[in-house]
């Protein structure tokens, strides 16, 4: 029997699978065609879908806080949140729109997104994959490390834009928040590490036991 919950986690799992397709599908194909030179306006062909997706995953926190969803709260918290304030930043400094990195961490973002949002969908249609369970926690980890890196190396080349800025205003806070957002990326990424790990062990194990109850 279909519910209003059921229906809604399933119709927002598949809106977030279907528009990071877009954003993916869309970035390869500028790729191919374009070569090299798509990499500077990435950001102008995505950026919608891209904020509209990002901003929605604040309800992720709702679903499990609420038991929607079934997960830890924390890393989620901290992925959603690093995800939105980097997204903020770059919509916000002109200059490091065209800059490949940014190119590199949507395709990154996108990449984990693809590898979350379909195991989602399977278990809410009770039909769990072990192929899907397995790349949910296996190589979302080492994708996880490296999206957190090119976020660090995001900040890094926003830096000399945040500091003319800094120089013309005395309310400008200047580049020192993001010279701070660096530990507490590092810090942040070490926490979700951590309890990824805990939950792939989790997942993994329970699915053991329950093939071998079989």
């Amino acid at each position: 029997m279909f519910s209003f919950r059921l229906v809604y986690i399933f119709s927002y799992n598949l809106f977030q699978f279907c528009g990071h397709t877009w954003i993916l599908a869309n970035t390869i194909a500028r790729f191919f065609t374009f070569g090299r030179d798509a990499l500077a306006d990435t950001f102008y062909s995505v950026a919608f879908v891209m904020g509209l997706c990002q901003l929605l995953s604040i309800l992720e926190l709702f679903h499990i806080a609420d038991g929607i969803e079934k997960a830890r709260l924390l890393p989620r918290f901290i992925q959603v949140m690093e995800k939105n304030l980097l997204l903020i930043m770059v919509i916000m400094l002109e200059e490091i729109q065209s800059k490949p990195v940014v190119c590199v961490l949507f395709f990154l973002w996108n990449i984990l997104d693809l590898l979350r949002y379909p195991h989602e969908l399977l278990c809410v249609m009770d039909t769990p994959s072990i192929a899907m369970l397995w790349t949910r926690y296996t190589l979302w980890i080492p994708l996880y490390i490296l999206s957190v890196a090119t976020e660090g190396v995001t900040v890094y080349q926003a830096l000399p834009y945040i500091e003319p800025a800094a120089l013309s205003s005395a309310r400008s806070p200047g580049p020192v928040p993001l010279l701070l957002c660096l530990p507490a990326l590092a810090l942040g990424a070490s926490v979700t590490v951590w309890q990824l790990l805990k939950e792939r062990q989790h997942h993994l194990g329970k699915w053991n036991k329950k093939m071998k109850r079989k």
